[in-house]
């Protein structure tokens, strides 16, 4: 009762898969990735095994998408029940709709990726996703989340919505670069999941995005008095703003970006920020 588009990027080497459903946590049982094997997304009386089976299957197995979905069918004792999307190492893609899936169901695929949906509002929802995401220009999270609105915002699941999730993996991708989850977002139970996805989406794009340095904002003149003023009415600093970056403004400005997290979009020690937290922080705290 899902519909769901798994995906390969060359030029970033990375995969992934983004999913909605009116289901609790749909992020908990159809998604499955891993850096250098592949993705699946199991769904439609979901065989969960299918994942991690499916990811060796493809990585030390060796297997093509194709001859993994085969195997993985072969082996299990209702096949008809299942609807599942693969892509491998290499970007080759599968998808497979049991004859019992509830209708509609179906999926399509092409070179890097592919879509599949049961209990849709109707073909349209595949369709729209794959013009999305083949027509969208951003990085593979972008064009994911891109495919799923546009199925959303088509009639997705017929039943309404609940949950929404999306997973991209890289080699060595995931925070401090000790793992593989570049991307690993979910929203459980939302009346509105595909668009609180996205919100989380724009915080992971503030919090650890790069600015170019022609981004970045130096903290002076009338942008520093703004700062100080919020670090005032927060408690931070104590005396009334001034418009110099001294050594206590610089200190409490440190103690203030590790507070919110944004340690990796500003240097306090040399006095500049990246333009979009800038924004984000004046907004924020009504600047």
């Amino acid at each position: 009762m899902t519909f769901s588009i798994v995906a390969y990027d060359a030029a970033e080497s990375a995969w992934g898969i983004a999913v909605a459903s009116k289901f609790p946590a749909v992020g908990a049982v159809v998604p499955w990735a891993q850096a250098d094997c592949g993705a699946v997304a199991t769904q439609s009386f979901a065989n969960t095994a299918f994942g991690p089976l499916g990811l060796e299957l493809m990585g030390a197995g060796g297997l093509n998408a194709e001859v993994a979905l085969a195997k993985l069918l072969a082996d299990d004792p209702q096949p008809e029940s299942r609807q599942v999307g693969l892509v491998d190492a290499k970007g080759g893609s599968a998808t497979f709709s049991g004859a019992d899936c509830f209708d509609w169901a179906g999926g399509v695929t092409g070179p890097g990726y592919a879509i599949q949906g049961n209990i849709l509002a109707g073909s349209q929802v595949v369709e729209k996703m794959e013009s999305a995401f083949l027509g969208t220009q951003a990085d593979l999270a972008g064009r994911l989340y891109a495919a799923l609105l546009a199925g959303d915002r088509a009639g997705g699941d017929r039943r309404g919505r609940q949950s929404a999730a999306i997973l991209v993996v890289k080699a060595q991708g995931g925070y401090g670069g000790f793992n593989d989850r570049m991307i690993d977002y979910r929203v459980d139970d939302d009346p509105d999941p595909v668009l609180r996805l996205g919100d989380l989406l724009e915080l992971h794009s503030l919090y650890f995005g790069k600015s170019p340095e022609s981004e970045r904002v130096v903290l002076s003149g009338e942008t520093l008095i703004k700062i100080q003023a919020i670090l005032h009415r927060l408690g931070y600093l104590s005396q009334e703003p001034n418009g110099r970056y001294d050594e206590l403004t610089k200190a409490v400005f440190s103690a203030f970006i590790g507070n919110e997290n944004f340690e990796e979009r500003c240097d306090p020690s040399l006095g500049w920020v990246d333009a979009p937290v800038l924004d984000f922080i004046l907004r924020k705290f009504n600047a």
